[in-house]
């Protein structure tokens, strides 16, 4: 324990002499004492300012909402310097899994939808990195692009700097749960749209991931399909239904669309099963290859807490399977 004291030590001060926001120490400590893996480093998307920033800058805040100290639920807001949290294997297999947790555009899970898979997937030799992205109710001058903007940037240094985490540039996915899961299908489907204007050479990179994985996804925009909470934060309450098609993803699927992974419970009440359909119809419409799983109980946000008697709770496996099959990953790197 006083070894992983003293570690979680040298990271905070590294993270604190470099201006790199991230949950507070207190939570991260906790987190050790759990014996759970904490991000071994972070490194900000944007140089300085993140652009369009609202005149009274957000202010970053993490809250646990866990009753059990075993099992922490933070949830962030007011995330102004959007940043990549990195989980390193301690064997890595060449690949990356960019994962943008959920939370309605109101907040992200960071533990559930974030630290936790980003841990599983690293015991299995995925380089994971945690998109803290900015959302878009904060009053960021991209308004429903902002966090597209991010996971977009995100995307290109990740590529731009594979070769510092022995990660093939070729062999990156991306996944998201929930509205996280909404970002996934976007830049899945809109990696090439200009969101930004660019900053440096890693703007020249492509955004595109190999795979895209959005699980139990918000994907259309539209009532009554739509989770109603993203939708207002993200588009407006408002909105009419050129603005909800363009951020709907099942519209605007490219013939050079990644091949996805899906992943949904029927009886989820929060996001309709009816949002992963769409996708995969649009998906099928154009070509683009696309594994589904449809689970009849599981509900919403289970993210990897699901027990051994609830079949959802296989879903790992299962793209860990796909992953091999679509050259993300080597036969044996699911053990």
């Amino acid at each position: 324990m006083q070894r992983r004291e003293i570690l979680l030590g040298t990271l905070a001060a590294s993270l604190t002499t470099t201006g790199i926001a991230q949950p507070s120490p207190p939570a991260t400590a906790g987190l050790v004492s759990l014996g759970l893996a904490v991000p071994e480093e972070a490194f900000d998307l944007w140089p300085g300012e993140a652009p369009g920033m609202p005149a009274h800058p957000p202010e970053e805040i993490s809250v646990d909402r866990s009753t059990d100290p075993q099992h922490p639920d933070r949830a962030v807001t007011g995330i102004s310097r959007p940043r990549l949290a990195v989980f390193r294997p301690s064997v890595p297999n060449g690949a990356a899994i960019m994962i943008a947790p959920g939370g309605g555009y109101q907040r992200l899970s960071s533990d559930n939808e974030g630290y936790e898979p980003g841990r599983w997937f690293a015991e299995r030799g995925f380089t994971t990195f945690i998109l803290f992205y900015r959302l878009p109710g904060e009053g960021w001058a991209a308004g429903p692009n902002v966090a597209l903007s991010d996971a977009q940037r995100a995307m290109r240094l990740i590529r731009q700097r594979s070769g510092d985490y022995g990660v093939d540039p070729d062999r990156i996915a991306a996944m998201g749960f929930s509205a996280g899961g909404h970002l996934c299908a976007d830049l899945a489907t809109r990696f090439a749209a200009r969101t930004y204007d660019p900053v440096d050479h890693a703007d020249n990179l492509s955004a595109r991931p190999l795979l895209a994985a959005p699980i139990y996804p918000v994907i259309s925009m539209a009532l009554p399909v739509t989770h109603a909470g993203s939708r207002e934060l993200l588009i407006g309450q408002d909105a009419g239904p050129d603005l909800e098609r363009a951020h709907s993803p099942a519209h605007n699927v490219p013939r050079d669309a990644p091949p996805c992974f899906l992943l949904h419970a029927e009886d989820d009440d929060t996001v309709s099963v009816e949002n992963s359909l769409e996708f995969r119809a649009a998906l099928r419409a154009q070509g683009i290859p696309v594994e589904t799983h449809l689970f009849a109980h599981g509900g919403h946000g289970f993210g990897l807490r699901k027990g051994p008697d609830q079949p959802a709770h296989l879903w790992p496996g299962l793209f860990m399977n796909w992953a091999i099959s679509m050259g993300l990953i080597a036969a044996g790197s699911n053990e």
